[in-house]
């Protein structure tokens, strides 16, 4: 291919590319504006996978049901496992199946406005698909962005992945039950994250020792 032939093939790339962020965009602010008109708080929970989103919305289901009424989509490429835990756990969930698809776009979430989500919850979480990089870049029309970091994960992945770490509202630092029996260290992963984000409220939780479950919960139910 010439160099002229190269660059008329870049330019086509990247027009395709800002053609589907911004339509992206413009999915989301629609749907932004009806959780918005239905009274809908929406929080987005990124995170690598096995970080313990879903053991965390297991918990967070019987927690919340006493304060308001919640549902769950969840992202993954394949299976409804996630999904079946969380129905188990007393929780309305659906399931949203990417495929070969690494995060859920706003188009995935609009096709569940008026269906599954229904308009008479107080709450929405949307379990994004587990990667560290491909939902960072897509809006869903969300109010707020939760980050979860698990220190079997190490201290170094918010420098690692910052677009990530960088926008979140959020960072809950899971699995800390652990933290006797690892090498991992709190000061530099707090560190890590203070380089990044340094406006992002931080809570340290386990789901299943319930360390840290009421500091997340009254964060849930303040927003």
């Amino acid at each position: 291919m010439m160099c002229d032939e190269c660059g008329r093939h870049e330019t086509k790339i990247l027009s395709m590319e800002r053609n589907i962020f911004k339509k992206n965009s413009d999915l989301a602010e629609q749907n932004r504006l009806w959780f918005k008109a239905h009274g809908i708080r929406t929080i987005n929970m990124m995170s690598s996978p096995g970080s313990g989103k879903t053991t965390l919305l297991e918990k967070t289901t019987r927690a919340i049901q006493p304060f308001g009424k919640m549902s769950i989509l969840v992202g993954d490429v394949q299976t409804e496992i996630d999904a079946d835990r969380l129905r188990n756990a007393g929780a309305k969930a659906q399931q949203i199946n990417t495929w070969n698809g690494c995060h859920l776009d706003a188009a995935m979430i609009a096709r569940q406005l008026g269906n599954f989500v229904t308009g008479e919850e107080d709450l929405l979480m949307i379990e994004n698909v587990g990667n560290l990089v491909c939902p960072a870049a897509f809006d869903l029309g969300e109010q707020y962005k939760v980050a979860l970091l698990s220190i079997t994960e190490g201290e170094d992945k918010p420098l690692k992945y910052p677009a990530l770490f960088h926008q979140v509202d959020l960072i809950l630092i899971t699995k800390i039950d652990l933290e006797p029996f690892l090498s991992w260290n709190r000061e530099k992963a707090l560190e890590s994250l203070r380089r990044i984000n340094h406006k992002a409220h931080v809570i340290m939780l386990s789901a299943l020792s319930g360390m840290g479950m009421e500091a997340w919960v009254d964060w849930l139910k303040e927003k």
